[in-house]
């Protein structure tokens, strides 16, 4: 690792409590001018905003999504993890295909 030189102070810059007023005043002037004006927003922007402003997320499908604590036997979910891998799918979308073919078998057994 390399050792840093030594400077002097006098090398390293002025402290702003030993410079004189008139030399502070010089240093600070362009913090003194007023603020740029500007101009409303237009609706482009406005919206350009909103969207900056939302959450990142998963996309919101059908009425989005809510999360639920399910207890499986260990072997059951196994093989509901086997399954899924080999069909590329994760547990949510396993399930919820499950549900859904069941609700749908349901609702066929009302209507005949």
């Amino acid at each position: 690792m390399k050792k840093r030189k030594r400077t002097s102070t006098s090398q390293r810059g002025k402290f702003y409590s030993s410079l004189p007023a008139e030399e502070l005043d010089r240093i600070a002037a362009p913090f003194d001018k007023e603020m740029v004006p500007t101009r409303p927003l237009t609706p482009a922007m406005r919206a350009q905003g909103r969207r900056a402003k939302r959450k990142r997320g998963r996309p919101v499908v059908g009425e989005g999504a809510e999360k639920v604590l399910v207890t499986l036997e260990r072997g059951l979910l196994r093989e509901t993890d086997a399954y899924a891998k080999k069909h590329r799918k994760n547990r949510s979308q396993l399930v919820a295909e499950g549900l859904r073919a069941v609700l749908g078998e349901r609702q066929r057994r009302r209507a005949s």
